[in-house]
This record gives structure tokens, sequence and C-alpha cells, in this order.
């Protein structure tokens, strides 16, 4: 009986918030540019006036994530500086000083009947995102959400609750300060997983759920949604040095991909090179590679240019690490290479690196990834870096948003048809 009574309370809650957000959402698609551009500024200011209050709150965060089973890497997605609160304000004040999306004209044309026709940029609704560990991405979601026009449920993972809490109470209260809906952004209190399943049947009020994370999260929102899915899938990026790469500048790539941030989605995780530039750039790019801490998984040619590697196995190369773990192959040509990235990727992100313009538009023709970058870091694949102001995520999707999901990303249009008395004969 008891628990029956939690699925029901369970189920209450879940219908509340969204009501709420349907609600909100309805009020923020007639709300005007110059009210969303104030509340994002006010957030920014408010996020380094409240500074200490997130900091603390992360810090409990941080404290628990052991108990929580928490790597390295994750537990620097999950902590908070001053560093990054002030990045978090600024990609606000940068999401302010965008293009509002909503009411934006896509196209137009006349008809010989003298009809208007528009096709206009209109807000999806209500977005259900489920995300872990990163609390960077709270307000970044928040902001994005509302400037598209869009109300949002934030579902983040148990062990940012603290942080999470504390960004929503100084996002909620600078809404209210700007006239704007206090239920546009909601996030949700429970952490007990069962609470996602009930969200997840109420397509009614959810216009999309967009989860970020690991594999199963993904692949369970998938099984129980009842509304329109953007996926983030995982991110296995691969890095391919091209025979006619210059090998000092693909050190500099690999080393950035895989170590600036390993615990991310666009770090690489597998690298490739071509059996003509093998010897040279893997004797090279080895030792700085376990300097850093890069634990090495390798084929069997590569293994014998690499000392101290681990011999790799089919699941490595399947692998998003999110750690300083990197797998290895040497592939006879540039077909064998993309071959292979087309197997074991993701479709993330994919790089290659070459002087070979030939051979950089066959693999940016081959590689079917929502990004394909050509001579430069797979860590660029990132909303602030594509000049989107921030992202809600990187959809691996090919229908409606791929890549990137920024302001315009988050809207869908509706036509607008002007006429002067006009009736269908």
């Amino acid at each position: 009986m008891a628990s029956d009574v939690k699925i029901t309370e369970l189920a209450l809650y879940a219908d509340r918030v969204a009501s709420a957000a349907k609600g909100a959402a309805r009020a923020l698609a007639v709300a005007t540019g110059e009210h969303k551009d104030r509340w994002l500024r006010l957030a920014a200011k408010r996020l380094r006036e409240r500074a200490t209050d997130v900091l603390t709150a992360n810090a409990r965060d941080v404290a628990a994530a052991p108990e929580h089973g928490l790597t390295a890497a994750e537990i620097d997605r999950l902590r908070l500086d001053g560093p990054r609160i002030e990045a978090m304000a600024a990609a606000l004040e940068q999401i302010a000083m965008l293009p509002d999306p909503v009411g934006e004209v896509i196209e137009g044309h006349v008809r010989p009947n003298g009809l208007e026709i528009h096709r206009v940029r209109v807000p999806l609704g209500v977005v259900f995102f489920i995300y872990e560990s990163r609390p960077n991405v709270t307000t970044d979601a928040a902001a994005i959400c509302v400037k598209s026009g869009n109300a949002v449920i934030l579902r983040g993972g148990k062990e940012s609750l603290h942080s999470n809490l504390a960004l929503h109470a100084l996002l909620r209260d600078t809404l209210v300060e700007a006239e704007l809906p206090p239920d546009a952004v909601q996030i949700v209190e429970t952490t007990d997983r069962a609470a996602v399943g009930h969200f997840l049947r109420l397509h009614e009020k959810i216009s999309v759920t967009i989860p970020r994370g690991g594999k199963s999260l993904i692949e369970r929102v998938m099984a129980e949604a009842t509304m329109p899915v953007i996926k983030h899938y995982d991110g296995n990026c691969h890095v391919y040095v091209d025979r006619a790469a210059d090998l000092a500048m693909a050190q500099s790539i690999l080393i950035n991909a895989k170590c600036q941030r390993p615990g991310v989605c666009n770090a690489a995780e597998s690298l490739l090179v071509h059996r003509d530039v093998a010897e040279a750039f893997l004797t090279s790019v080895g030792p700085d590679l376990r300097q850093r801490g890069v634990e090495l998984r390798c084929c069997e040619q590569s293994r014998k240019l690499l000392p101290g590697s681990r011999p790799a196995t089919d699941d490595d190369f399947r692998t998003e690490f999110l750690d300083l773990i990197l797998s290895v192959k040497i592939v006879d040509d540039l077909e064998q290479a993309i071959a292979h990235v087309e197997e074991y990727g993701s479709h993330h992100t994919d790089v290659i690196v070459t002087n070979d313009l030939t051979a950089a538009r066959r693999f940016v023709a081959g590689v079917d990834s929502a990004a394909v970058m050509v001579n430069a870091s797979t860590r660029f694949n990132d909303g602030g870096e594509f000049g989107l102001g921030a992202e809600i995520g990187i959809s691996t999707d090919k229908f409606h948003a791929r890549g990137p999901c920024g302001l315009r990303e988050l809207t869908s249009y509706k036509y607008v048809v002007y006429g002067n008395g006009q009736v269908r004969s």
C-alpha cells in the first residue's frame, strides 16, 4: 500500500510541475525579447552576487561525490569554482546578446492570388531536460529555453542536487524580478528515478524531452518517452592522423582533444593513424600522452610503438571513456579510417588532420557525424564555440536538430498567411 501511495504522489507531483510549465510556456510565447534579455542579465548579475551561496552548495555535492561512485573526471565536471561561475554568468550575458528567434520569418512568398505565405519561428513549448553531474548546464539550459520562448523542467543528477537547487533559486527569483512567469524554469526536487517515468508519460503537457547523459539514461528515455526526444548520445570521438598530416599539428590537436577536459562528450576517445606516419607520430606523441596520465589501449601493431600500452578489445574501440584513456589503431588508408569511424563511432564529433584537400573532402563526405572537423580539435563542437551562445546538448539525431542545440534548434515554425478576402474556388 505504501508503494502505491508513493507512486500516486510522484505522478501527482509530475503532473503539477508539467501543468505549471505549460502555463508558463503560454506566457513566454508572447514575451518580448527585451523582457527575456533583462532576465538573462539579471540572472548573470545575481549569480556573481550569490556566488558564495552556490559554491557552498556545490562543496556539499563534491564532498558527497565518492558516495555516488564518481570518477575523478566526473568530479571535475561537478565541481564549480570562481572562474567557472564567471563563465556561467558570461554565457548568460552572451545569450542575451543573441537575436531572439521567436517570430523570425524563415521565408515568405506571395501566391498568384495575392496570399502572403510566411513561415515563422515559434517555441516548442515545454522542454523536459534530463542531465547529469554538471551544474553549469543548469544555467545554460534555462537560458536557452527561456530565450527561445520555452518553459523548462530541469532534472539534474542526484550528485549535483544541492548545486542545482541553489542555482534554481536565483533563476526563479530573477524571473519574478524580470516580470516573467517563475514557473518558466522548474527543477525536479526529488531524486527518485521513478519520477522520470511519470514525466515521460505527460506528452499532452511536455513538448519534447532532451536527455543528456550516459547511454543507459538515453536508452531508458527512448523506451519510455511518449513525446519526441532529441538525443544527446555518447561522444565516442575520433582523431584520424592522415598520411599527409602536419605531425606537430596533429600532436597538438590530439593532446587538446584528449587531455583538456577528458570527462566531456566532445573529448577524443580514439586515435587512428595512417600506416605511413604511424611510427613517426606514435613515438612522438606516446611519451606526451603518458606524461599526462593517459592510458593507451592499442591494436597489435600500435602496441609495438607504444611501450607500456594495453591491448585494445573490440569494446574499447566502442567505448566513451570520459577519462584519461585512449584507444589507438593503425589503419592502412583513409577508407579504412572512415570505415572504422562509421563502425565504432557514435556520430558525435570526428576529426581528420591532413594537408591533402582531397583526403579532407573524402573524410567529410564519408563520416556521418554531427560535426566533422578538419585540422581542429574535437573540443570545438560546442554551442559557445560555434557562436550559438551556449547549448542544451549536442544532438546526434538527423531530424530537426543536429549538433549543438542552441536557440533556433529549440523552435519549430508555423505558417502565417495574410490575405485580403481570398476564397478558394
